[in-house]
């Protein structure tokens, strides 16, 4: 079954339909670029009209009416169904016929081979159950072969991809759906899968479709670069993270033959031995090479890591892992996304007198590394106990939250999840702060500061953004994975930092 990765190929990209605009009867098409096949999910906005999107968009129309029973909307009747799918045949140029209901003499006799897309959705059967699910439809001509298991496990998702490369076909589709399973959309057409899905918009069609904007803008698509390894983020949730958008956009630039992915799961333990030690990736020529880990998982990661350097040891949490002869090393680079921006300001970290909150793995990394970096650190969390424990282990002082006094403080660092939530309280009084103070938010938001920095920086604060503690926190793991070095202003840009802050590397 080994089989090399496809090198420089192409993706149709397809956009999927799934809501309309308020009062208008047809989508907004105007930033499509590089999509070929327009998906109206019919099912979720109608049988809208053919002969009007053709005038707005120049690809190909593919008409889905998915029932309930393969995850879309549809309850219409078998008989209503057809009658659907029948007259779509006379309207659109491709029409998806789900294999358990839609083969009858009627309307495959409306729909001609050229026109059919066959699906399946359903349970995860594995790689002989996928198999045999195939050689059934493939009994049907059709221009594309569509199976889609749900991953409900980790270790669900990767059979799609071994089928794939088992078949070594361009007419079949196969990846998996959930929020485990979308790293496997980006991996399918590398594998000969012609299509890749995305949603128009940010309501998916299925969960863990990704959407148009970020298949472009975070993973390249549809360009399909050789890729030899794989590298990602892991995580509980993933699908915020900019951390895609900055490696795949220096990986593109760098020419690495590589591609960064998002790996949603419920159970690190359970996503290291079914996806990351699994032996069919390695054999079709994907294996997993390094890994950014996030919360809830930085302390997990010691129990997978062969060896680990003394930064972890202290910390007791990595946030990454990376293959190196044989070896998983574990390391922590949060420690720099704390300290690089202040060095980069010119601010002086000696003797600040710094309050950290949260004592999780960010804010034990926070907190090391602002203490060996001169720091004068004081541990603060809403836990006495989990705190007052990070901080004997760190040698640093520990206060409970409530006794914080921004006042007394230089600089302040948020290590916890407060912010990310629009009602979420902040995580001390800003109106406390001190003249100058610094405030260091390691949450971040895709397209603006989070409410805690708004605030901080309108009371004359140094505020810096979760999003650049993320790309310096990146440097070093992109060395390790790479061997390069990540080039910091483009990095700075691809995480949507305002280009006035660019720095020279």
């Amino acid at each position: 079954m080994e089989r090399s990765p496809a090198e420089g190929r192409r993706a149709t990209l397809v956009a999927t339909v799934t809501t309309l605009p308020e009062g208008s009867a047809v989508p907004l098409v105007a930033d499509l670029e590089g999509v070929d096949w327009l998906e109206v999910r019919a099912d979720l906005v109608g049988d809208l009209d053919a002969g009007r999107l053709a005038r707005i968009f120049p690809g190909k129309l593919l008409y889905t009416l998915r029932s309930r029973s393969e995850g879309g909307a549809s309850e219409s009747s078998p008989e209503r169904r057809r009658k659907r799918l029948i007259e779509a045949a006379g309207r659109y140029d491709l029409v998806d016929l789900e294999a358990a209901r839609d083969l009858s003499s009627d309307v495959l006799a409306a729909v001609p081979p050229e026109k059919r897309v066959i699906s399946w959705h359903g349970p995860a059967p594995g790689i002989d159950g996928l198999t045999a699910t195939f050689e059934k439809m493939a009994a049907f001509p059709a221009a594309l072969y569509k199976l889609v298991p749900t991953a409900e496990r980790p270790g669900d998702e990767v059979p799609a991809l071994l089928l794939l490369a088992s078949l070594g076909r361009r007419d079949v589709a196969c990846f998996a759906v959930g929020p485990g399973g979308a790293w496997t959309r980006l991996i399918a057409p590398r594998l000969g899968a012609p299509v890749v899905y995305g949603a128009l918009g940010e309501v998916p069609g299925a969960p863990g479709q990704i959407s148009i904007e970020r298949l472009r803008r975070d993973y390249g698509l549809p360009e399909l670069p050789p890729i030899e390894a794989l590298f990602g983020i892991v995580g509980n949730p993933v699908t915020h993270s900019l951390s895609p958008r900055i490696h795949n956009t220096a990986y593109r630039t760098l020419g690495i033959p590589a591609v960064y992915l998002p790996f949603h799961t419920e159970s690190f333990g359970d996503f290291w031995l079914e996806v990351v030690e699994n032996a069919g990736l390695e054999a079709i020529g994907l294996p997993v090479r390094g890994l950014s880990v996030t919360a809830p998982f930085k302390e997990s990661t010691l129990a997978v890591a062969g060896a680990e350097s003394p930064i972890v040891s202290l910390i007791g949490a990595a946030n990454t892992l990376v293959w190196n002869q044989g070896v998983w090393e574990a390391e922590a680079t949060d420690p720099d996304g704390v300290v690089l921006p202040l060095r980069d300001r010119g601010i002086d970290i000696t003797h600040l007198e710094a309050a950290v909150v949260g004592a999780g793995g960010a804010g034990r990394s926070a907190a090391a590394g602002l203490d060996r970096a001169g720091a004068k650190v004081t541990l603060f969390n809403r836990d006495p106990h989990r705190g007052r424990s990070s901080a004997d282990h760190l040698k640093v002082p520990f206060r409970p939250l409530p006794e914080l006094d921004p006042s007394a403080f230089d600089l302040l660092v948020n290590a916890t999840s407060l912010g990310r939530g629009e009602d979420d309280p902040l995580p001390f009084a800003v109106d406390r702060l001190r003249p100058g103070a610094v405030v260091i938010d390691l949450v971040y938001l895709k397209d603006r500061s989070t409410r805690l920095l708004a605030e901080a920086a309108a009371r004359g604060a140094v505020a810096i953004d979760g999003r650049e503690v993320l790309v310096d926190q990146a440097r070093g793991q992109f060395r390790m994975m790479t061997g390069r070095d990540l080039p910091l202003n483009l990095a700075r840009r691809a995480a949507g930092l305002d280009a006035g802050m660019e720095i020279m590397p």
